[in-house]
Order: C-alpha cells, then structure tokens, then sequence
C-alpha cells in the first residue's frame, strides 16, 4: 500500500461495517471511494495480518504482506466480479498469493546470499557449519560498508526481491545506474567476504 493509501485508510477509518453494507462498499471500492476502501482495509486488515504472521512468523514481513495485499486490491479492484464471491473471499485469495510470493521470494534471498558469499573464493559449507555462519556474518558486515547507492540497490534485491527495472522505479534511479551498483555492490562484497575471511584465518 502507498503511504497515501495507508494514509487514507487511517484518516477516514469507519466503524466496522455490517453485512448490510458490504454491497455499498463492494460499489465504493470500484468506484475508487478512498473512503470505501478506508473502510475494507479496517474490516479485513486484521484477518490478512494474521494469515501472513501466521504464514511467515515474522511480523515485519506480515506487516508487508498485508500492505502488498491491500495495495493490489485498490490497483486490481476492476478484476473484483462480486457475481463470483464475497469480497472477503477475493482478499484472502489475494492474500494467499501474496504468502506464498514472500515465501519465494525468502527463498531466493538466501540462495543469492548463499552464492554471493560462496563464490567469493569457490569455498562450500554445509548449512550451519561455523563456516556458514561466518560467512553470513561478513556479508552482512561488507553490504553495511558499501556505498549508500550499492547498499540500497542490493538490500532491495536481498530483501525485497525486486528486479532491476522494479528497483529503479522504486528509487527513482536510472537503469543503467541500477545495473551499476549491482555489479559494483557484488564485487564489492566479494572483496569483503575475501578479507573478512582472511583475518579470520590470520587471528
């Protein structure tokens, strides 16, 4: 959900609504009614909230979670057919998408952290060894020491899962410089995995 969005829903919070009035606001949701959708975002915030916690068992990623599911519902409300189920119905499907993408999307950040820190020098570990560990600890010590641009641009591929063209839309940044930091950030962070490692061995 946009800040505005989120915004909205706060400033123009409305009473839990009753049955009665779901048809009205199924109808001020597709008119694009901020207030319509003040009032959806309250009566089912929670419900998407705890499927995601209870899903993903980390609250920042179910607060995620839930912003990514009620944003796609405001941008993807002419794709809403009441005639096909409740609206309740339509945002728990679309909250279920939105898990099993942040599962994925877990998935993959640990095997690109896992390549980024193995192929510093083409050591392997098994999951959990002290190796494992280490090499864990210097990535996230060589991604505090990059450049603020690197930093942002690999902690939204780590972490948020975006995509080049997502991340320059998202920071504002030209592709090409995109694409800069990317390779410059990795690099970087290999050289630092390769240092971290070799005073370890000195120590």
């Amino acid at each position: 959900m946009t800040t505005h969005l989120r915004d909205t829903a706060v400033r123009h919070a409305a009473p839990r609504p009753t049955a009665d009035t779901e048809d009205q606001l199924v109808r001020g949701l597709l008119a694009a009614d901020e207030n319509a959708f003040a009032a959806v975002y309250q009566r089912w915030g929670s419900l998407v909230r705890t499927m995601a916690t209870r899903s993903l068992g980390d609250a920042h990623e179910a607060e995620d979670v839930t912003q990514q599911v009620f944003l796609g519902a405001w941008r993807g409300r002419n794709g809403y057919h009441p005639e096909r189920g409740p609206l309740g119905s339509w945002l728990v499907g679309i909250t279920r998408r939105k898990i099993v993408d942040a599962l994925s999307a877990r998935t993959k950040r640990l095997t690109l952290i896992d390549t980024v820190a193995h192929n510093a020098d083409g050591w392997h570990h098994d999951d959990g060894s002290p190796g494992e560990v280490l090499d864990r600890v210097l990535l996230v010590d060589a991604l505090s020491r990059l450049p603020s641009g690197q930093r942002e641009v690999l902690c939204l591929a780590f972490y948020e899962d975006l995509t080049q063209a997502q991340i320059a839309e998202r920071t504002g940044m030209p592709l090409g410089t995109v694409k800069s930091h990317t390779r410059r950030g990795l690099l970087r962070l290999r050289e630092g995995i390769e240092q971290g490692r070799a005073a370890e061995n000195a120590a």
